[in-house]
């Protein structure tokens, strides 16, 4: 992990961002003083309604039989699981044994859960049996002392009595490894303390609209900010949590007018898909009435579109890495909302290098990767992140972002690793060299364009060749091309590397 400079945790915890609480002490708190707050699942295939007291009573039990099989803290819980009661459950038991969580998103494939597997090597992993293209696969779970499968055995893990209290455990310890790709060929591991999440919950409690009423959550749990939404925030709040495992905008506007749920942002996409949706009517918009906007890129023409329908439209920016570096009040100035990424957070400092490169640092930021070597390229010894956004501040300190130097791009808040995808696309045997570049995508901020360059006397493949390559090869369909342009050469610097913003420039540009 990174060394933290001693001033800067001293300010940290003398300012109250940073406590002495785990995350497991901070839900046992919440739950205590909501246990009646509901909690559901909308499901075609695992529906489930309670309360606050039953999600925790099984957690509980499952803690229970956790720690009678030797889990504590300092060990590892793996879990992909779709939006359900279950992934409640062990986050939460997880978190009242200290130990330390890893959130898989579940829909990643079997490359990116082999390697997140191989890199944490968890004590404990939970999964589910099937769940669309998901498939429980065991030998990837061959090495894992303690498996269990929803829909098959994972009732078999709960204790016959619930476990009491809290395992006391060192709040500046891992609680929460989160894997993003990044600008390898792997996702990137990072790592963050009780203290790091347990100050983003409180600042992004914080920050949410007081009449947003009654949320419904469909951003994957598996994402670690979508799971400090559903199962952290809402327990703050004693707030009913309501769960979605797939996103139907269909499903969402109609739930709209039967429960009174709301939506409130997220990735551009969730607002699109509503206001695109045949069934959308004027009358859904009192449930919209807020749009927090982040984890993607966010076009002027959607939050313009939003605000002129009423829409009180507020942006953030962050990562993985640094959670919540700036972001708009939701009763900040219009202008500073539709066209900012907004200004800095509370206890986050923020500067420009020469070049424009944003750095950040605050009591949420992270404590490095799992990968030594990339913790010591991207901090500093100051305490700096290099975020690798290039950004500028205008004269009331907004900020706003520009380009991005790493090599990654962003759909509907998933990373996608461009160097991932073009080593992929050089198995092709037409291809000579592969580009990925981001390209502007009116639902989902951006999605990935390959351009192509291709060895003499071979025919440019089509898309739908490129995407049969891509899915033999075992790599996840969010990742895959939505884009395919041929050219006979790249821009390329005088070193000869492809000069990739040239690229995304001509994408970008209508022809």
């Amino acid at each position: 992990m990174r060394s933290i400079p001693t001033e800067l945790a001293e300010r940290y915890e003398a300012e109250g961002w940073w406590t002495r609480d785990t995350l497991g002490d901070v839900l046992a708190r919440g739950l205590a003083s909501a246990p009646d707050a509901g909690f559901r699942v909308y499901s075609a295939v695992r529906p489930w309604s309670g309360t606050f007291r039953d999600v925790e009573h099984v957690a509980r039990r499952l803690a229970g039989g956790l720690r009678a099989r030797g889990v504590g803290p300092g060990d590892v819980v793996a879990l992909q699981l779709p939006n359900w009661m279950e992934a409640a459950a062990v986050f939460w038991a997880s978190t009242f044994l200290g130990a330390t969580v890893v959130p898989i998103v579940h829909f990643y494939g079997r490359k990116e859960v082999g390697y997140i597997l191989d890199s944490v090597r968890p004590r404990v992993f939970v999964a589910a049996e099937r769940f669309g293209r998901l498939e429980y696969q065991a030998d990837l779970a061959a090495n894992v002392p303690v498996v269990g499968v929803v829909g098959r055995d994972f009732d078999d893990l709960l204790a016959d009595e619930p476990m009491p209290g809290v395992v006391a455990a060192d709040p500046a310890s891992p609680a929460l490894i989160a894997f993003t790709s990044g600008t390898t060929r792997d996702p990137k591991g990072v790592v963050h303390s009780h203290q790091t999440i347990g100050y983003e919950t409180r600042q992004l409690a914080a920050r949410y609209p007081p009449d947003r009423g009654s949320q419904l959550t469909a951003a994957p749990v598996g994402h670690f900010i979508g799971m400090l939404n559903a199962f952290l925030i809402p327990v703050l709040d004693g707030a009913p949590v309501n769960l979605a495992d797939v996103w139907d905008p269909g499903q969402a506007l109609a739930l709209m007018k039967s429960d009174g749920l709301t939506v409130g942002g997220g990735a551009t996409y969730f607002m699109t898909s509503l206001l695109d949706h045949p069934d959308f009517t004027p009358e859904h918009l009192p449930y919209m009435k807020y749009a927090g906007l982040g984890g993607a890129a966010v076009p002027a023409a959607v939050t313009t579109r939003l605000a002129e329908l009423g829409v009180t439209v507020y942006r953030a920016y962050g990562s993985t890495e640094h959670p919540s570096i700036t972001g708009s009040h939701w009763a900040a100035p219009e202008d500073k909302r539709l066209y900012t990424d907004g200004n800095v957070l509370p206890g986050v400092e923020l500067r420009l290098a020469e070049d424009g490169e944003i750095l950040s640092r605050g009591p949420d930021l992270c404590l490095g990767y799992t990968d030594p070597a990339l913790t010591e390229r991207v901090f500093d010894a100051d305490g700096w992140y290099h975020t690798g956004d290039i950004g500028v501040l205008d004269e009331d300190g907004y900020l706003t972002i520009t380009d991005r130097k790493s090599d990654i791009i962003i759909r509907g808040g998933e990373n996608i690793s461009a160097l991932e995808v073009e080593e992929v696309l050089l198995g092709m045997p037409a291809v000579a060299e592969a580009a990925v570049v981001a390209a502007p995508d009116a639902r989902l901020g951006e999605h990935a364009a390959a351009v192509l360059r291709l060895r003499p006397g071979h025919s440019a493949p089509d898309l739908d060749e490129l995407r049969a390559h891509l899915e033999r090869v075992g790599l996840a369909r969010q990742k895959w091309p939505e884009e395919l342009h041929v050219v006979a050469d790249f821009p390329r610097t005088p070193s000869g590397k492809i000069q990739k913003f040239v690229l995304r420039r001509d994408i970008a540009t209508p022809k």
